[in-house]
């Protein structure tokens, strides 16, 4: 099979100046991404643009999961578990590469612990259901698991409290490396899609339809013209409305999500493990990451929280309130006594949950649920005056069937009968394949690049030294950061130590203590002088003080 072309951004910018297109999307999360993919295939002329990085927001900040969500379940939110658990099974036949099934476990801690036995059956009820609303298409169903058998998936629970526990199956991806792909295959299949490229005004025809968007792009401004503009902008889906409409919308409420990454040593869960908080209805996810040949994980994550909002969407940041917040669940189920001072790496992203909606004139009614937990995280599709399409809402896993129903309301508006139907259902995405599963390097390689390992494979047969550590004690290569460059369209240091690997995400300080031997690495592939190499390096050093800092204020003194 060839391999597809490397995407070169300059090309890219290129055909935005000079394109006309059928659809232009705002927004390069998943969303946008799988819009812009969707179009594309459908054979409509499509441009992305993203003000920041592909995956900058939301998109490279989930829990990582790709699954049905077992509490909306029990929220009664049964259309939607469906179709993501349909969702699911997709995206594990079209990037097998990406997205593997992962095991869950539900202690069950009893003798003045957190779980009762009558909430222990209720589980088991709520597991079957799942099983049967889609969750056993995975091929595995839930099962009771003796003490014994429990402990050995998370010996640092508190034995004496564990009773039992059920297991069932979900899947995980890495969310910025789907989107990343996604758009890619988008750029396969004719789509233009540019980063770094900000939105700052709709344009409009003579009747007042919108018919494209302004862009400043590198240090240029532009229009780029389209028959149909789609906004995919997330949690700031907002600011976009308030260009077309020059009134504040007031659609989305935004809820926080945090989670802690500490070292794999402190928890040893060779699994998921879903731990309840205490005196809160709510459960963390205990996910380990990174894994060894030896079958044992670098790191742990724990995590999400879900709180409203109030601070600025282009920062939210991992409090001292919620560390000690996560903190106070994981030694609730753990024995290792983890302190504050064990997280190595933080993440904090916004969903964008929709209020409820005016029907009159999309605008934002003010009741509010009591909490950003019971809202629902189902998607919306909207119809602007100016004949802008907005889409929010919804959830990582039901990114394809956002994209579908967005493209479907693109074509009513163009009229459209000519064009085909959906094919994402069955559209594989680049670099497709099922990828060993050992731990070791090439099996890292395979599940970040699929049938791409190959384009690493050849720089380091050229360069052996690009087969070393790209941050000592982390899964990434050295060739990783230059193929990130080179045929990923990183434009920046973070770029690359955030998003296009998870360095950040994993240990902060190693990371940080690396910064500049990677940008000094990519420096000839980028094009990067010595002052452009210091300014990456302190862009990415300022990004991990403000982080550091966050972490060590409460949630009232970093948004007062």
């Amino acid at each position: 099979m060839a391999r597809p072309e490397p995407i070169v951004r300059a090309s890219q910018v290129s055909r935005l100046k000079q394109g006309d297109f059928d659809v232009v999307v705002v927004g390069g999360g998943i969303t946008g991404a799988g819009v812009a993919l969707d179009a594309a295939s459908r054979g409509l002329r499509t441009a992305l643009v993203e003000r920041d990085d592909f995956a900058s927001g939301t998109s490279s900040k989930s829990s990582k999961l790709i699954h049905g969500g077992l509490r909306y379940l029990q929220q009664g939110e049964v259309r939607l578990v469906y179709e993501a658990l349909y969702e699911r099974q997709r995206l594990r036949r079209n990037a097998p590469h990406l997205v593997s099934m992962l095991p869950f476990m539900l202690p069950i801690l009893t003798k003045d612990g957190l779980v009762s036995r009558k909430i222990a059956r209720a589980l088991g009820s709520a597991l079957w259901m799942y099983d049967i609303t889609g969750g056993a298409r995975i091929g595995r169903i839930h099962r009771r698991l003796r003490k014994r058998k429990a402990l050995a998936h998370m010996p640092t629970m508190p034995e004496q409290r564990l009773a039992s526990a059920y297991i069932y199956f979900d899947a995980q991806a890495d969310d910025a490396r789907l989107c990343l792909s996604i758009a890619l295959t988008a750029a396969d299949h004719g789509a233009t899609i540019v980063n770094r490229c900000a939105v700052t005004a709709i344009t409009r025809d003579e009747s007042g339809r919108a018919n494209g968007v302004s862009v400043q792009c590198d240090d240029e401004r532009f229009d780029v013209t389209a028959r149909v503009v789609v906004n995919a902008a997330g949690v700031w889906t907002d600011e976009i409305r308030r260009l077309e409409t020059g009134v504040d919308p007031d659609t989305i409420r935004p809820a926080k999500g945090v989670h802690v990454t500490v070292p794999w040593d402190k928890v040893r869960n060779d699994i998921a493990i879903v731990i309840p908080v205490p005196k809160d209805k709510r459960s963390l996810f205990v996910v380990p990451w990174g894994p060894r040949p030896d079958g044992t994980f670098t790191h742990t994550y724990v995590g999400t929280t879900d709180t409203d909002y109030q601070g600025p969407v282009d920062d939210p940041q991992c409090t001292k309130d919620d560390i000690d917040y996560v903190m106070r669940a994981l030694n609730a189920s753990v024995t290792s006594g983890i302190t504050a001072d064990d997280v190595t790496g933080v993440w904090a992203g916004l969903r964008p949950l929709v209020k409820q909606i005016n029907a009159a004139d999309g605008t934002g009614q003010s009741g509010k649920a009591a909490r950003t937990a019971d809202l629902s995280r189902r998607h919306l599709v909207l119809r602007g005056e100016s004949g802008i399409i907005t889409v929010t809402g919804g959830k990582l896993t039901t990114y394809r069937k956002m994209a579908e129903d967005t493209v479907d309301a693109v074509l009513d508006l163009l009229g459209s009968t000519s064009v085909r139907r959906c094919r994402t259902k069955r559209l594989k995405l680049r670099g497709a394949m099922q990828p060993r599963n050992d731990g070791s390097r090439e099996a890292h390689l395979e599940s970040r690049f699929g049938t791409e390992a190959r384009s690493i494979h050849d720089l380091v047969a050229e360069s052996p030294d690009l087969g070393e550590p790209l941050v000592p004690g982390l899964p990434y290569v050295r060739a990783e950061a230059i193929h990130a460059v080179t045929h990923e369209l990183a434009t920046s240091l973070d770029d690359i130590l955030s998003r296009r690997t998870r360095c950040l995400l994993f240990d902060r300080e190693a990371t940080l203590a690396a910064a500049r031997s990677v940008a000094e690495l990519v420096a000839p592939a980028a094009g990067w002088d010595r002052e452009r190499i210091n300014a990456e390096v302190a862009t990415f050093t300022e990004i991990c003080a403000h982080e550091s800092t966050a972490a060590l204020v409460t949630e009232s003194e970093m948004y007062p």
